[in-house]
């Protein structure tokens, strides 16, 4: 019998391998230094660790909860209120999911229906778009303000229809490393307020803000809060991106509908490591931390490459650093990157893959999410250019 795979017709057909997986690659390839793909080079805290493995000897090694590991979901609601005022129940508004993508992903297959459409920001981090297409849902994207960043709440107002079901925002921004005001929130407060749209506000990058700014989650502005998925990751909080496990703070109604798709698309989460964070949360210390850590790493990064013929872009949050090329050569931002890949040995990303058309505006960005050592390495490399 002659063997035939039957053909199937794609539900993501504009969807090949990711840049991050590209530029990793080919850095490994080339020896490169990689500042492209978004995750530290260095370990955690010893602590975290040694209260996961006390976790697992002391037999948390069965399925928690759907929603999570109780005193973990108590531990992030009491974070939540310690920083912003506001109370989510952990029974009924917190929910440990495996990682802030699946918790996006779920976000939007609880809420959007085929032909809703949903509001992105461009440039946005790359799950979005499939997410929502993922659901039946059309993404409507609508620019951050070319050169600063800024959302353009004009655009935004004038995209708002009957068929928008939610908008996604991102602060600090993945990749523009820019932050959202307070004024910006409370605009979007006001935007929203006569309408019933959702928000899925994406804050993984909470604590990574810098210069004394304070960050402004959803969660302090009431008429977003009542609407909105909050977004977190201790991936990206305690330096463990490999074990993804995130959260969702919404108000009890959404995080029913919510919990009705984690229950079928992961159910649970790692139970030792739900465990050893509840453990670990009881310190404050390490979140408070790391504003001061990354701003340390941004600034050596940024003071290494003052002189250089790249342009440093603002950096007020994340640990990203974006840079104008156009100095430095003529190629476009993709091609840039696999030559400055190749030829000088370190890896970045194009801005104009975080975009639905490849606008390309001559900026790349590099992450400085790495051991000091690393990123004199790159500074060297990158001051031939």
């Amino acid at each position: 019998m002659t063997e035939r795979t039957p053909a199937i017709s794609s539900r993501l057909p504009q969807v090949g391998t990711t840049i991050f997986s590209v530029m990793s690659a080919l850095a490994a390839e080339h020896g490169a230094v990689n500042l492209g793909q978004g995750f530290p080079d260095f370990d955690c805290d010893p602590a975290l660790i040694d209260a996961v493995h006390q976790a697992m000897r002391a037999g948390h090694n069965q399925y928690p909860p759907m929603p999570g590991v109780p005193a973990l979901r108590q531990a992030v609601a009491a974070k939540i209120e310690a920083i912003t005022g506001r109370r989510y129940s952990p029974d009924t508004e917190i929910t440990i999911t495996a990682g802030a993508t699946q918790a996006i992903l779920t976000a939007i297959l609880a809420i959007v229906h085929p032909g809703d459409e949903v509001i992105v920001l461009d440039p946005c981090y790359d799950s979005y778009v499939p997410n929502i297409e993922l659901a039946g849902g059309k993404a409507v994207r609508v620019p951050l303000t070319p050169g600063t960043f800024r959302p353009d709440f004009g655009k935004i107002s004038a995209t708002l229809t009957p068929r928008t079901r939610a908008i996604l925002i991102n602060s600090p921004h993945n990749p523009s490393a820019t932050v959202w005001s307070a004024e910006d929130m409370q605009t979007l407060q006001d935007l929203l307020a006569p309408t019933d749209v959702l928000l899925i506000s994406d804050e993984v990058y909470e604590h990574m803000v810098f210069d004394g700014a304070e960050h402004q989650s959803a969660a302090r502005f009431p008429g977003l809060a009542a609407r909105a998925f909050i977004v977190s990751s201790f991936g990206k909080t305690f330096h463990v991106t490999g074990w993804k496990v995130g959260t969702v703070a919404a108000p009890a109604p959404l995080m029913a509908e919510f919990r009705k798709v984690h229950q079928f698309n992961v159910f649970t989460v790692n139970t030792p490591m739900q465990h050893g964070l509840a453990a670990y949360l009881q310190d404050p210390a390490p979140w408070q931390q790391l504003p001061a850590f990354y701003q340390a790493k941004r600034d050596l990064f940024r003071q290494g490459l003052e002189g250089s013929r790249l342009r440093l872009l603002p950096s007020t949050g994340s640990y990203f650093q974006c840079v104008d090329i156009s100095a430095v050569s003529d190629l476009g931002e993709a091609d840039f990157c696999q030559w400055l890949t190749r030829e000088i040995g370190v890896a970045a990303i194009p801005l104009s893959a975080f975009y639905g058309d490849g606008f390309d505006q001559r900026v790349v960005r590099f992450c400085f999410a790495k051991k000091d050592d690393t990123l004199r390495e790159a500074i060297a490399r990158l001051r031939r250019l």
